[in-house]
């Protein structure tokens, strides 16, 4: 299995960037495709973003597209997200994932049962 850390949270003001980072460690990085997710304060967990295997192909949320860019590392074994222009609406936590199963995925890449292993998740806050 995969163990995933995620980092770079923190609070910003509207319009602000940050960066995420998922280090992943346990197993070869680049047999998983991974996501990110978030939890806004109060509601259910949503897809944010996904990206495959090499990296080269990635999807986002409508909410995010333009805005948040997914990336990853296979040689760092690290999964990024890019977030610039942030609203006070991203405030959430935010979590990364990664899915075993190439069916699965491919199928299912915005649904959280897809993926096999989440990190705890990092805090996003967004100020007016």
């Amino acid at each position: 299995q995969v163990q995933l850390i995620e980092s770079g949270g923190g609070q910003v003001q509207t319009g602000g960037s940050l960066r995420l980072s998922c280090a992943a460690s346990g197993r070869t990085f680049s047999d998983y495709a991974m996501g990110w997710f978030r939890q806004p304060p109060g509601k259910e967990r949503e897809f944010v973003a996904a990206i495959t295997w090499l990296g080269d192909s990635t999807w986002a949320a409508d909410s995010v597209k333009g805005r948040f860019t997914i990336s990853r590392d296979n040689a760092k074994n690290t999964l990024y997200l890019q977030m610039v222009t942030l609203k006070p609406e991203d405030t959430a936590i935010y979590y990364c994932a990664a899915s075993r199963s190439p069916p699965k995925f491919l199928s299912g890449k915005t649904e959280a049962t897809t993926y096999d292993y989440w990190g705890q998740g990092t805090q996003v806050t967004v100020t007016s």
